[in-house]
């Protein structure tokens, strides 16, 4: 049977992933290539159930162990019920954020430790990993302009996190980046869309072929 191909996007706040996502799908699925589009954390009803307990902006009590396990549960769902039986059917699976965002945001933002939050994950994830990560990179204030900006996004409980935290943010996927740079690719996402857009175009047309 086929498989497909995992590609994810990582980045901080308002770096513009959801944008570019939608345009590489509606291309793809226009040239004729069988492509599943979803999100994390959410992209099927219970993993979308835990994400609104994740990203209320109510709950700033939220100890990070028990947001690194919520974000490691949504996960497990998610992957089972939807991006696992995609990749069997030889889909192109484009999903907005996975296992990277957690150790960026918790394992190195919040402390907890890039290799400890990835071995929560692991017990989640059983070893699937994408073969394809972009991360879309811009300055924290940047983003949070942007996010700003656009009234109609979804202002969610990471938003509302201090200066420092997002820079810590950005820091934790440098690291990521040098340690699986045999899968990331960094795209300037200060760039207009349309130059964003080709750079990751062309490299997931490489990744086909």
């Amino acid at each position: 049977m086929k498989k497909g191909i995992f590609i994810t996007m990582e980045g901080p706040e308002g770096a513009g992933k959801t944008t570019i996502i939608n345009m590489l799908t509606e291309r793809l699925s226009a040239e004729g290539y069988q492509v599943l589009q979803t999100r994390e954390p959410g992209g099927i009803e219970i993993a979308e159930q835990i994400r609104n307990v994740i990203l209320d902006k109510n709950n700033t009590s939220m100890d990070s162990r028990t947001e690194a396990l919520l974000y490691a549960a949504a996960r497990r769902q998610h992957l089972v019920e939807k991006v696992l039986p995609a990749l069997e059917k030889g889909y192109i699976v484009l999903c907005d954020r996975f296992i990277d965002s957690s150790l960026a945001y918790q394992g190195y933002a919040r402390g907890l430790g890039i290799d400890e939050v990835f071995s929560i994950n692991q017990f989640a994830i059983e070893g699937t990993m994408p073969q394809l990560t972009f991360y879309f990179d811009i300055e924290p204030e940047a983003g949070l302009e942007r996010i700003n900006r656009h009234k109609d996004r979804e202002v969610n409980r990471l938003d509302l996190e201090d200066l420092n935290f997002h820079y810590k943010v950005r820091e934790g996927y440098f690291l990521l980046m040098n340690k699986y740079s045999d899968r990331f690719s960094r795209l300037d996402a200060s760039k207009p869309v349309e130059v964003v857009y080709q750079a990751a175009e062309k490299k997931i047309k490489e990744i086909i072929s």
